[in-house]
């Protein structure tokens, strides 16, 4: 049977992601068969394994780490936030129902056995198996029915490593205040801290760090560096930290910049982020200024129509409209604001037909409750500027979307998408679309050229966290190293059975 360890975080954005991957890298180098766990994601972006499950996107980057395929099993429920106080549940990677937080958690035993059976699955086949918990460990208003961090941790009583955030600050207060709430049974397993994201030199934190083992007489495994690596982000909370620098403040005419609209119920961002060494990416909330982009992305959303309503009201919609000659961009939720009309039937919480943008023929329908989810590759068959030199060639991505588009336009990708006459504006259901490196350049050339910018030799050229044909990355390896270099892998080899 495998061996556990858990990594808990004293908050949000903590960091135990990275540490997950780090661990599931550091065991596949030594020959071990491992894999990741969370029993519980709340995240808008996501990835569809190869038989068509749904799961947050940080397992998936996990696995990659492992050398593996994701599956289902290793992030057996997903809560997907709609913004009305509602979720969209799924569950082994298929979804069930949009639930309220009290709906919910009246449902809790039946997940908890979703959970168990998850997790017999994946013993029975690796060596190790690496345990996320989600957000802060010690909600102690949750501690009855948080699947997430303690009951996994009761269930399988394995060695605890708790993650803070030195860049959220109170990292000591933190750190001591979670260890100290921990139900009596899950504070004992907790066998190490590590203090995430400094800036500076561990000396200093001598001092404070001696007293904290002290008090919790837990050891501190070491001090985590702040890294930048190309990692996937997994949630929004990452959406604080994408802060680019304006070109007409830094004086740098030599990036083109692509404003992403941040729409309230974003989802996938992380389509657009093998972008950001190339590039300003932008992302502009709907009550801010476009300015002048060379190019516009509609991004995915959970709520296709309340975005657009939303759009509508901040004056979003004008701003797009009234940009000439530039690519206009829609994925997913983004290709269906981009079209004529949205008819929904009830399933997007309104009954009635509400008007898109326009910029493409096409009408987009929500008859029912129905996921759309499966990795596709397909040809490049649309025309105009941007996809005119890639025509014929090949390219992968993955869909996650309800509803059906019907275009009049000509297809983008074989039976996928719309191109609009000019061949400037294009809808997609195909995300990761980016990481294919031909359409990538494609659409970075055509903003390069207009703008008779010549790229320097590096641009568009970065480490692909997300292989399709290989688990092997640098960042990855990297990341494994990094933690290898910081941590006292001593005492993570004593949880792990290793020593």
């Amino acid at each position: 049977m495998a061996k556990f360890i858990v990594v808990l975080g004293t908050t949000s954005h903590s960091g135990k992601s990275t540490m997950v991957a780090a661990l599931c890298r550091i065991l596949s180098n030594r020959g071990l068969r491992v894999a990741p766990f969370k029993s519980q994601n709340m995240s808008l972006n996501s990835w569809v394994t190869a038989n068509g499950s749904e799961i947050g996107i940080a397992q998936a980057m996990q696995a990659w780490a492992a050398r593996i395929e994701p599956t289902e099993f290793m992030n057996p429920i997903l809560l997907k936030p709609k913004g009305d106080r509602t979720s969209q549940i799924i569950v082994l990677g298929k979804p069930v129902a949009d639930k309220s937080a009290d709906e919910y958690y009246k449902g809790i035993d039946g997940l908890k056995e979703v959970v168990d059976s998850a997790l017999n699955v994946l013993e029975k086949e690796y060596d190790y198996i690496v345990v996320e918990g989600a957000g802060g460990a010690a909600e102690i208003n949750l501690y009855d029915r948080d699947i997430a961090n303690i009951y996994v941790a009761e269930h399988l009583m394995a060695p605890i490593i708790l993650v803070g955030d030195i860049e959220r600050g109170g990292v000591f207060a933190s750190l001591f205040g979670t260890v100290e709430l921990l139900p009596p049974q899950i504070r004992s397993l907790v066998k190490g801290l590590v203090i995430n994201k400094f800036r500076g030199d561990p000396a200093i934190l001598e001092p404070g760090l001696e007293s904290l083992e002290k008090l919790t007489g837990v050891p501190v495994l070491g001090v985590m560096p702040y890294l930048n690596l190309t990692l996937p982000s997994e949630d929004s909370v990452s959406l604080g930290d994408k802060n680019p620098v304006a070109k007409k403040v830094t004086g740098n005419d030599n990036l083109v910049e692509i404003a992403v609209i941040k729409l309230p119920r974003i989802s996938n961002f992380t389509d657009f982020e093998p972008l950001e060494p190339s590039a300003i990416v932008r992302y502009v909330a709907l009550g801010e200024p476009l300015g002048e982009p060379d190019a516009v992305i509609i991004p995915g959303t959970k709520n296709t129509v309340s975005d657009l309503e939303e759009m509508k009201r901040s004056g979003m919609d004008r701003q797009i409209l009234a940009l000439r000659d530039i690519p206009i961009l829609g994925i997913c939720g983004g290709y269906q604001i981009l079209g004529k009309e949205i008819i929904d039937c009830g399933i997007e919480n309104t009954v009635g037909t509400v008007s898109g943008l326009g910029l493409l023929d096409a009408v987009t329908r929500f008859d029912l409750y129905e996921k759309k989810t499966l990795q596709v590759r397909k040809k490049v068959t649309g025309g105009g500027p941007l996809l005119d030199g890639i025509r014929g060639q090949e390219i992968a991505g993955y869909e996650i979307h309800m509803g059906v588009t019907f275009p009049k336009d000509n297809a983008a990708f074989g039976d996928d998408g719309a191109v609009a006459k000019g061949g400037l504006v294009i809808g997609t259901y195909l995300h990761g679309i980016f990481e294919n490196e031909n359409f990538r350049n494609a659409f970075l050339d055509y903003l390069y050229n207009h703008r008779k910018i010549v790229q320097n030799s590096a641009t568009g050229q970065i480490r692909d966290s997300r292989p399709t044909t290989s688990h092997e990355s640098d960042v990855y390896d990297e990341l494994a190293k990094a933690v290898e270099a910081n941590l006292c892998m001593d005492e993570i080899w004593k949880m792990l059975g290793l020593d």
